[in-house]
């Protein structure tokens, strides 16, 4: 048990370093519990493997907070924790905004689901203006993006259609999802 904990501690020093193989190594280690946590709290599969794929995103953005005198695992179990009740904010908060409104009010706002012209012609250019950042990113980042959230492929088939181990593909994706976000960012300046 004190060599697993040793291989951690190293890894973990490697991750503050920034080096790739400890990513890895730490995901690979620490997924399923963190996955099976999330799974018993959201009890659906895709929730949470979103929530424990932000959970590790995060983590590794702050890897270098972590202090030594806690339990790895426990520092990610509170992100996670964190990260759902976050979500679960959000959520009740949009549902209470729902159903606060004077009713008769609410019965003569409700809106024509179908898109306007006007929302058509917004949706294309917000889709061509993240096609354009996208194209900026190495192609197996664009690849993983387009995969995920254009054919929404599971993890599982990205894998299978790459030829890839699942956490090559969820770290893949996690740097995409990151390197997207600068990119998106540094634009806005």
């Amino acid at each position: 048990m004190e060599i697993e904990g040793d291989l951690v501690n190293q890894n973990i020093e490697k991750a503050k370093l920034g080096k790739q193989t400890a990513y890895n190594f730490l995901l690979d280690r620490y997924w399923n519990e963190v996955f099976g946590f999330q799974i018993k709290r959201v009890k659906n599969e895709f929730e949470a493997e979103d929530i424990t794929i932000e959970t590790f995103a995060k983590a590794f953005d702050k890897i270098e907070t972590f202090s030594n005198e806690y339990a790895f695992s426990t520092w990610l179990i509170a992100i996670s924790k964190n990260i759902h009740i976050d979500k679960l904010r959000k959520k009740n908060a949009a549902v209470y905004a729902n159903i606060s409104g004077n009713s008769e009010d609410h019965l003569r706002n409700i809106k024509d689901p179908s898109p306007t012209p006007e929302d058509i012609l917004i949706t294309e250019q917000n889709l061509a203006e993240l096609l354009k950042y996208i194209k900026q990113l190495k192609p197996a980042y664009q690849e993983v993006i387009n995969l995920r959230y254009f054919q929404e492929m599971s993890y599982a088939e990205i894998s299978e259609t790459n030829k890839m181990p699942l956490s090559n593909v969820k770290v893949r994706l996690l740097r995409a999802k990151k390197l997207l976000a600068e990119i998106i960012l540094n634009s806005s300046k």
